[in-house]
């Protein structure tokens, strides 16, 4: 993968139905982290003392962050109130020329924060709470 412009990863939030995703607007910054945990098996006779990993057992999860600026009053009524009804719904990150993940997600934060001579900002933080999907580029 060449290198891209941070501008060009997206956060989108399906809404409808049928479902459709519109980009959360204003987005500075944002990432994306996936984990794995792992379960350990390792025994009195296990090798060499090695540890030893119990393979597929781990509890997989992602979490997205971003920050920014509302720039329509639209994505901020969207998020707003998927966080203040705590549902668990459907975002994509598009990652360019990499491929889009997509699946259930419960926003676990939300900030807004200002200073008197600037904008309001938002940070955002979503944690899976499903199956996640991914389809390369």
């Amino acid at each position: 993968m060449a290198a891209q412009k941070g501008r060009d990863l997206l956060l989108k939030i399906g809404t409808g139905t049928p479902e459709t995703f519109q980009t959360v607007a204003g987005l500075r910054t944002r990432s994306l982290t996936l984990n794995s945990g792992t379960v350990d098996v390792t025994h009195a006779e296990s090798a060499g003392q090695w540890r030893e990993l119990l393979a597929g057992a781990a509890v997989r999860s992602a979490t997205v962050s971003a920050a920014g600026i509302f720039s329509d009053q639209t994505s901020d009524d969207l998020v707003r109130a998927a966080f203040f009804a705590g549902e668990t719904r459907n975002y994509q990150l598009i990652v360019p020329d990499f491929g889009t993940l997509s699946g259930p997600f419960q926003i676990t934060a939300l900030e807004y924060a200002g200073t008197y001579d600037g904008e309001v900002t938002f940070s955002i933080t979503l944690a899976s709470a499903g199956v996640l999907a991914f389809v390369a580029a």
